[in-house]
């Protein structure tokens, strides 16, 4: 999947897809970048079996990882490592099996310390979940180092 850059300098873009592309929870869920903006994340995830609740339905696990990925990624977006501190998901309906989940993440204002994030996960066209996140600031992404 060609994943948009709607304005991120390109190193920051580079290393922010590489390090999502490695990273194993991510790879766990089938979680993937679709866009990037400074402040804004879009992530994507096909549910499967794998996904299902006892029910069989979409568990809200997902969800919650979705938007919580989703809202961490708008917040590297501008050049900020940071740590999810707290993090309030509100389930408004059941996401499906048959449609893919859409998490967007945004930057509501990023202080010296932390770092105020929501989300939206959509089933298709759906909204299914709104969240809020609060993120502690643990320095800035220097593009080439490891570990960010």
């Amino acid at each position: 999947m060609e994943v948009l850059n709607q304005g991120v300098e390109e190193g920051l873009f580079r290393h922010i897809l590489e390090s999502i592309r490695g990273a194993g929870f991510y790879t766990m869920l089938g979680i993937e970048l679709c866009s990037l903006g400074p402040g804004q994340a879009e992530l994507a995830v096909v549910p499967d079996q794998r996904h299902a609740n006892p029910l069989g339905g979409v568990h809200g696990g997902l969800i919650a990882s979705l938007a919580d990925a989703a809202m961490g990624n708008a917040v590297r977006s501008l050049g900020i490592r940071g740590v999810t501190v707290e993090c309030g998901v509100s389930y408004m309906g059941a996401a499906t099996m048959r449609d893919p989940l859409r998490g967007r993440g945004r930057v509501v204002k990023a202080g010296h310390h932390l770092v105020f994030a929501e989300a939206d996960v959509l089933s298709g066209e759906r909204l299914v979940s709104q969240a809020k996140g609060v993120f502690f600031r643990t320095g800035d992404i220097l593009v080439g180092e490891s570990g960010q």
